[in-house]
């Protein structure tokens, strides 16, 4: 269900004060609240594997959050559960912490970091939204728990990766896949993760930031 209040508050602030950052490209109301809001809990709403791998652990971290979705519906969303944001630029983490916090969301956590420098060291759920390549992203992270990993994908997904899904069996288990309808937009594709080995990752793990010190 989308939260009203918390909606015109997050399209007042992209639109008008922080309008020059250009977080998103969508300057109507009804369509930044289908594909902006609903588009980030929706996941969550219809997915049972994501929702229960995120209930148990109540934990999230997306990687490059950009403008703030999903995290920050999300933690809206879920406000008894902890997010944590890693994003390479360092002026989105500024701005969208500003807008955590001038929403009340005190259960964010962002951090100017790239996925590969950070070590895993809780029990998440991570979270990917049209990012780069799956089986890509998936061999930069780095864990010692059993974690798993969702990627929100465009309607052109497996005609795309279908070779990057193939890349990922060896040291990943596919858990989810799934079709999301957002009314105004093309079909997604939830597809989760697990991975089969721990520790997981190919770096020196003691040279890694750990996300328990994120603060």
């Amino acid at each position: 269900m989308i939260d009203s209040d918390f909606t015109k508050k997050y399209y007042d602030l992209l639109t008008n004060e922080f309008k020059g950052i250009n977080l998103t490209r969508i300057t109507d109301f009804e369509e930044f609240k289908l594909k902006q809001i609903l588009d980030s809990i929706k996941p969550y709403e219809v997915s049972t594997v994501f929702k229960d791998k995120l209930d148990e652990c109540k934990t999230m971290v997306d990687i490059g959050f950009g403008g703030g979705f999903p995290i920050l519906p999300m933690a809206n969303y879920l406000k008894d559960y902890k997010f944590y944001g890693i994003e390479t630029r360092n002026k989105k983490v500024n701005v969208v912490g500003q807008m955590a916090s001038m929403l009340d969301l005190n259960n964010v956590t962002l951090n100017h970091n790239r996925i590969e420098n950070v070590l895993i060291d809780k029990n998440v759920v991570c979270t990917f939204k049209a990012v780069g390549k799956v089986n890509d992203f998936l061999n930069k992270i780095n864990t010692t728990k059993k974690i798993t990993v969702f990627f929100y994908k465009g309607p052109n997904f497996y005609d795309i990766e279908k070779e990057q899904i193939e890349m990922t069996k060896e040291d990943w288990n596919i858990i989810e896949e799934i079709e999301i309808d957002i009314p105004g937009t093309e079909k997604r594709y939830l597809i989760g993760f697990e991975n089969k080995n721990v520790p997981y990752g190919t770096n020196g793990m003691n040279q890694l930031v750990k996300l328990s010190t994120f603060h």
